[in-house]
């Protein structure tokens, strides 16, 4: 679904969208539906904000990130001055790191051009520096030791630039809500700006330790940055500092600031597991109208902080808060423990919440694997929906679906060539709504709710207050899972595309056959998808959803039912990106099918099996034989290149199977039971 949001105010225009989905037929049915604002989904507003230029890319090189990678960050401090009405910065910045394993000659940093350095004081000596085009050098006559501290203050001063890296606006914006009235000025480093207003190291895996932002500013100012606010502190001229410290591991494009005339309202939250209630601070606008406008939707984030920290773990910084800083954008920015957001609304709510689990306690390590990010940023608007407004659900996964089926290629893990370029890295379809859809098929695969939620802990137990690549995500769900994941990954993940399912069906007496044909549609990157996928049997004595597992091209399923089968519907739950295609019922496909004839001949025994299990009057020489247990895992897959009509079962658990038998012209299942 598409959503035009008006920047400031968050009022929304509704825009029709095209469901090209089937619904149960054999013809495809275009339904023109008009959009709620239930469903302006947050991910489109996060995405809409970081996309404000296709053209910005990063400025360090691969030399000077070389550079830079020759010490580990461990702490920042700002100290700052700022005012609502500009994007003027002034102060110092402290940055404490260490060397490592070599000694380091040159302590490199970046630092936009545009602000002036007064000096640079390092290990307590003033020292002589350069600058070049963003980077700041400082040269050693003696290198700092191996595993030596590096303790460097920049004075620096200026305005920041007005057409920056940031993935919208620029590093420090300062603007007036057209609606509200209200000035702000605020940071948005994501994804290479944060070099604009501060000096820093832009390499994802290196994060610091903690870090503190003090800010100085007019006494009718409020200042909200990361973590907790320690102290306030009027100082003899007037003005007051704010002095923000966190004490978690933090990522450079998460440290921010936002000043205005702010009201504070704070809630609290509750989550299983807090020793404490965990306060959710928000800074809203010093407007009469501001917080009657948005308290029902900030008094959402209490209810899906604990819904998130059931299923995901613990709020990874429930010693400190969480909460927002209101400023004009069109979306939301997850800065750590603080988002900055421009309205409020359920789904963007929702989105930037779950990013501090999924951004922030577990960073993406390199911007390829963005959707680590944000697909479960924006999956998690459909959990949020799931669990507190369940009617919206559907709705939202239909129009989900619908963006990503507009086009028809497109990988979510991000190419090499595009790894540095905004438009690409937070390309909504891809990144926000197939990342999304990847979560929902993950889910869907395990078909196991409980242990899906378990590996997703896993996850955020084992890499918290770091970073993962996509392939460390993936060793914890195969290892949680105990399923070889690598074909779902390269065909979602890494691939491209989407499978359309054509279906041709018939039913005698009480079997039913079904003719499935897959035609993927980016077939020469993903030449094939294989996917377990629900179908819905609409017959005469009720409704009932069967599952299959589709493996190859064209695969043919013979299934025992009771009742007349009418329709058949595909995927009815939406858990598989797919395009419908063709249904159609052909009362030649029993008689003119070899797959239908074997499988009324094929006998298996003894059927229970304990040891091993015989197959008879197969009709055709089989090309593999796959075993699956009751939850859908495929449990043997054996190659069937010299048959063997005796297949050992000793190793398998007591319990209900389902044996698969075929070639490239015949698939056959037949179920079993083993004791």
């Amino acid at each position: 679904m598409f959503v035009s949001t008006d920047v400031r105010s968050g009022n929304t225009t509704q825009q029709p969208f095209y469901m090209l989905k089937k619904i149960t037929t054999g013809l495809f049915l275009l339904a023109v539906l008009w959009a709620n604002q239930a469903f302006a989904q947050g991910s489109q507003a996060c995405a809409n904000a970081r996309t404000n230029s296709n053209m910005r890319t990063a400025l360090a090189n691969a030399n000077q990130q070389r550079l830079m990678n020759k010490y580990d960050i461990n702490f920042y401090k700002l100290d700052v001055a700022l005012e609502r009405t500009s994007t003027y910065i002034a102060g110092n910045a402290l940055i404490q790191a260490r060397t490592k394993t070599i000694p380091l000659d040159t302590f490199a940093f970046e630092l936009h051009q545009n602000l002036a350095i007064d000096s640079i004081i390092i290990n307590g000596t003033k020292r002589t520096f350069t600058r070049q085009t963003g980077m700041t050098y400082v040269r050693f006559l003696t290198p700092v030791p191996a595993n030596s501290p590096i303790n460097a203050t920049i004075f620096y001063k200026g305005t920041p630039p007005t057409a920056g890296a940031a993935a919208i606006g620029e590093g420090m914006t300062s603007a007036t809500s057209p609606s509200w009235g209200n000035r702000v000025t605020w940071s948005l480093s994501q994804p290479f700006s944060a070099y604009e207003w501060f000096p820093c190291k832009q390499v994802l895996t290196d994060k610091a330790d903690s870090v503190e932002v003090w800010v100085t500013t007019s006494p009718s100012n409020k200042a909200g940055s990361n973590g907790v606010l320690k102290q306030t502190t009027t100082l003899p001229n007037g003005k007051k500092r704010y002095e923000w410290k966190s004490r978690y591991p933090i990522d450079y494009y998460l440290i921010s600031v936002a000043v205005a005339e702010y009201n504070e309202y704070t809630i609290f939250a509750n989550p299983v597991g807090a020793p404490n209630p965990i306060p959710i601070v928000n800074y809203i606008y010093n407007n009469p109208g501001t917080l009657p406008q948005f308290q029902a939707e900030i008094n959402n984030t209490a209810p899906m902080l604990v819904k998130f920290s059931e299923l995901y773990g613990l709020y990874p910084f429930y010693k400190e808060k969480y909460g927002h800083c209101m400023a004009p954008l069109s979306g939301g920015m997850e800065h750590q423990t603080m988002t900055t957001q421009g309205f409020f609304e359920f789904t963007l709510t929702a989105h930037e919440l779950a990013h501090q689990w999924f951004g922030d306690n577990v960073t993406c390590a390199s911007w390829r694997d963005i959707w680590l990010n944000e697909g479960f940023a924006s999956y998690s608007e459909y959990v949020a929906l799931e669990n507190l407004r369940p009617t919206q659900k559907r709705a939202w996964m239909d129009n989900t679906h619908s963006s990503v089926l507009s086009n028809g290629t497109g990988s979510v893990y991000i190419p090499a060539a595009d790894s540095m370029n905004v438009g690409r890295i937070f390309n909504s379809r891809l990144t926000y709504d197939k990342g999304a859809t990847v979560v929902h098929m993950l889910r869907f695969e395990f078909n196991n709710d409980s242990l899906f939620f378990a590996a997703l802990r896993a996850y955020q137990q084992q890499f918290k207050d770091g970073t993962a690549k996509t392939a460390d995500f993936k060793q914890v769900v195969e290892t949680v899972s105990g399923k070889n994941l690598t074909p779902f990954f390269n065909q979602w993940v890494y691939g491209e595309g989407h499978p359309t399912f054509d279906l041709i069906w018939n039913q005698t007496g009480k079997h039913l056959l079904i003719n499935s044909i897959q035609t993927p549609s980016a077939g020469a990157i993903t030449p094939l998808f294989e996917t377990d996928v629900e179908l819905k049997l609409v017959r005469s004595i009720g409704d009932t959803i069967i599952r299959v597992r589709q493996d190859q091209l064209n695969e043919f399923f013979s299934v025992k039912v009771s009742g007349a089968v009418s329709s058949i519907e595909i995927d009815p739950n939406q858990w598989i990106l797919n395009m419908d295609g063709v249904v159609s019922r052909d009362a030649n496909l029993v008689n003119g099918t070899p797959s239908e004839l074997a499988a009324e001949k094929i006998k298996l025994y003894p059927n229970p099996a304990t040891a091993f299990l015989t197959i008879s009057d197969l009709g055709f020489r089989p090309q593999f034989i796959q075993v699956y247990d009751a939850a859908g895992r495929c449990v043997k897959n054996l190659k069937a290149s010299g048959f063997d009509s005796k297949i050992k079962v000793n190793d398998l658990a007591e319990g209900f199977y389902l044996l698969k038998v075929g070639n490239a012209e015949n698939v056959i299942t037949k179920p079993f039971q083993k004791l």
